[in-house]
């Protein structure tokens, strides 16, 4: 991005969500290719996206088109081959590695299929340990927590391990844990694959809830078709490629 009204600048990634751009995400002919040896894999052929801050969009297609390869890429956890990439206002590649790492720390929240808790620590220390590693006091990071798991039913839990609870409430804890800091920008990678009918619903319902209430923008990869229906915008990618943007989820 050029100096401007707009610009941000690597070293300086401490603007509050209001002071966020239209756009969560701007990108541009963004390609992902692998190499082995010899043989060359390209998973994204490229793709070209905007996201309003905000908005919660669906991702869907067949397993293998790219859709996490490209969620990877939009939370900052993997690079693309070429392209241009846009987020909360930053220009990616006027990044440093470092700065990246705080930008993503700081302003993107991560939700996979299975939720990642670690065993060795309570549900409510899990849900804490983003806020601690950003230099959030103890006291503090612990009445944000514990205001978050209350928020997603978990407020009799939160000195269970994840061992103790079940699979729904493990993605409640998961997704409490992702939202603490209240992110501007939610990256949702199947989260209620693991799940029965049933408890994905209540998992959907609560991260569009919670998403809307920070005015947090997602970002949900998905194969559940009630899932990508409830979203605000789906797209289709098939083959590397977004295919279709749809309003309703043909193709799930």
């Amino acid at each position: 991005m050029k100096n401007g009204s707009n610009s941000r600048h690597g070293g300086r990634i401490t603007e509050s969500k209001n002071q966020m751009p239209e756009f969560a995400i701007e990108a541009k002919g963004i390609e992902k290719i692998y190499f082995e040896g010899e043989k060359k894999l390209q998973v994204l052929k490229g793709m070209d996206l905007m996201v309003k801050n905000g908005e919660i969009l669906a991702i869907v297609g067949p397993s293998g088109a790219g859709k996490s390869t490209l969620l990877h890429i939009l939370g900052l956890m993997d690079e693309a081959s070429s392209g241009n990439l846009m987020i909360l206002g930053w220009n990616t590649d006027e990044l440093k590695e470092e700065e990246k790492d705080a930008l993503r720390n700081k302003y993107i929240g991560f939700l996979f299929q299975f939720h990642y808790l670690l065993s060795e620590f309570t549900v409510l220390e899990n849900v804490m340990m983003p806020l601690q590693i950003l230099g959030i006091s103890w006291s503090e990071a612990k009445d944000k927590a514990e205001g978050l798991l209350n928020a997603v039913g978990l407020k009799e839990r939160i000195s269970h391990f994840p061992s103790q609870i079940s699979g729904g409430e493990q993605q409640r804890a998961a997704l409490a844990r992702a939202m603490v800091n209240a992110p501007a920008l939610l990256i949702c990678d199947e989260p209620t694959g693991n799940l029965d009918i049933e408890r994905g619903e209540e998992i959907k319902d609560l991260i569009w809830r919670v998403a809307r209430s920070q005015h947090t923008t997602v970002l949900v990869a998905t194969h559940n078709p009630e899932i990508a229906k409830s979203a605000d915008r789906i797209i289709h990618i098939s083959d590397g490629r977004i295919s279709q943007f749809l309003d309703s989820p043909i193709g799930v």
